[in-house]
């Protein structure tokens, strides 16, 4: 079985069957249509986001598989926010709060390309990189909350809905 592997930055939910997807899949012989709307349904959720994709086909067969990564933990961040940007000085400027909930939402898009092996600790994961962007969480510094998250304070937010 030939495979070739097309991967390519793409605007969540917005694939089309010009640049740079048609170009590069193109050659390949597959139904560009049923690639495009593969690709925007699953990055629907990415919108306004660059979103890496890997398309996997098998040359023989025409046949195809789209894998969807995710975006960084800080765009994904940036977008719950509706934020420009982090903060350039993070330990002295605050650019915005996080609420537990933005958190665990962001952990569970992200929570396949995380190390934890549950949502709780995925959620501090995603609470640890509002440290060096310059958001508190609940209103407070990062680590606290982190801390608050290991004794338990937010099972009831964490726990319930994973």
């Amino acid at each position: 079985m030939a495979t070739e592997t097309v991967e390519i930055l793409i605007d969540g939910g917005k694939a089309t069957p010009g640049p740079p997807l048609g170009p590069a899949i193109g050659p390949l012989g597959i139904n560009m249509m049923q690639v495009v709307e593969q690709i925007n349904q699953k990055t629907a959720d990415f919108e306004g986001m660059k979103v890496p994709v890997k398309i996997i086909v098998d040359t023989s067969s025409k046949e195809f598989e789209v894998t969807v990564g995710t975006p960084p933990t800080t765009a994904l961040i940036i977008d719950e926010l509706k934020i420009e940007k982090g903060s350039q000085d993070p330990g002295a400027d605050k650019v915005a709060d996080l609420k537990i909930e933005q958190a665990l939402k962001v952990a569970r898009m992200k929570f396949e390309a995380l190390l934890s092996a549950d949502f709780k600790n995925a959620t501090k994961e995603v609470v640890g990189t509002c440290v060096s962007m310059g958001i508190t969480v609940e209103g407070k510094d990062p680590r606290e909350v982190q801390k608050e998250i290991s004794q338990g304070v937010y099972d009831e937010q964490l726990v319930e809905k994973a």
